[in-house]
């Protein structure tokens, strides 16, 4: 199986609390390619509730977040004629980030999250996302993803 490309980010970018394996606290999401799309898959916790039996709206847009910006990663490598896993995922931040709630997402079943990039240029992508719950789409999003700035990255 492929690596899970936020598992690629260098050691000084992997704290995210979406994301980040070097964060214990967060929610540890692992996104991998699948063919054109990169999937991820997440199963909700009884304290990620909003209102009995559904999601909270901040967990949905904080995993579509950190996947659109793992599935920008893994088109800038491929795009630059790279395999994933081939050296360290290249990392972007949110520059703008659309969440449309289509039904209520129930809790207890496992979350599938897809994305693929719809446009890119040398320093940023925009990423669609979808959510869905045993084949319901629940959630639609659109990210733009910026190649992360000197002035964010580490000062180790």
């Amino acid at each position: 199986m492929n690596p899970a490309i936020q598992d690629l980010y260098p050691p000084d970018f992997a704290h995210c609390f979406g994301c980040g394996r070097e964060n214990p606290h967060g929610h540890q999401l692992k996104s991998f390619v699948e063919g054109n799309e990169v999937v991820a898959r997440f199963t909700p916790s009884p304290h990620h509730m909003a209102v009995p039996g559904y999601v909270y709206g901040g967990l949905l847009a904080s995993l579509a977040d950190c996947h659109a910006m793992a599935t920008a990663a893994a088109d800038a490598e491929q795009t630059a004629g790279r395999q994933v896993g081939d050296g360290p995922a290249p990392r972007f931040v949110t520059a703008a980030l659309r969440v449309d709630y289509l039904k209520p997402t129930p809790l207890g079943s496992e979350l599938e999250i897809r994305g693929h990039v719809t446009e890119r240029s040398a320093k940023k992508a925009v990423v669609a996302v979808s959510i869905t719950v045993r084949g319901t789409q629940t959630v639609s999003a659109e990210a733009v993803a910026v190649r992360i700035p000197k002035s964010m990255e580490s000062p180790l």
